[in-house]
């Protein structure tokens, strides 16, 4: 755990697989967003499409996880969302484990890749891109195994594609006005900081 100025300065320059307090509470927060959505049910939308049963907005909190906090939070918000998915299945496909937990694991550290890769460039392009990478993860990683062990037909596949971008958009937007909020509150300014801000220097 990282400990001391680094703590103090807002965001330092600590390892990205490092905690500090400060993320510490934010994986907390997160965390408890994901178990409220998958507790209350509220991130499990039921969509009218055989063997699929639900849409979701339980990849959000470890997208936006992933992005603000680095990868260890977003994975930690991508276990907490598999771990209801599976618990909760209603479909054959998300009783296996593999599927219901490997692929939400991966949600939050391709969000922070693709989130780090691009903020140089525009921190509202490095969200919107880590919104939709970080849900296509979930949905090809999910559809991929649920074809791959024979749960899904791959005919069923293209029937899939309206939910999948429907999902990739919602986080994509609440991605982006959730990070540049949260940097805006940060700093203190009136502009979120594009470039060598304490929070970039983080990772």
């Amino acid at each position: 755990m990282a400990m001391g100025s680094r703590e103090e300065g807002g965001g330092g320059g600590g390892s990205a697989f490092g905690f500090s307090t400060r993320q510490v509470v934010v994986a907390g927060i997160i965390g408890g967003i994901a178990l409220f959505l998958g507790a209350t049910r509220l991130g499990f939308i039921p969509v009218p499409i055989p063997l699929i049963g639900n849409a979701t907005i339980m990849h959000i909190p470890a997208v936006v996880g992933g992005a603000l906090e680095g990868p260890v939070v977003g994975l930690l918000a991508g276990l907490i969302f598999g771990v209801f998915s599976f618990l909760y299945a209603e479909s054959p496909i998300f009783a296996n484990p593999l599927i219901a937990i490997l692929p939400r694991l991966l949600i939050g550290v391709v969000a922070w890749a693709v989130f780090i890769g691009l903020r140089r460039f525009s921190v509202d392009l490095a969200s919107v891109a880590a919104g939709v990478f970080g849900s296509l993860t979930n949905s090809v990683g999910v559809v991929g195994l649920a074809v791959l062990f024979g749960f899904l037909p791959l005919a069923v596949v293209p029937t899939l594609i309206p939910q999948v971008i429907a999902e990739a958009v919602l986080a994509a937007i609440v991605t982006v006005v959730v990070v540049r909020g949260v940097l805006l509150a940060r700093s203190g300014r009136t502009t979120a900081p594009e470039e060598k801000s304490d929070e970039e220097r983080r990772y």
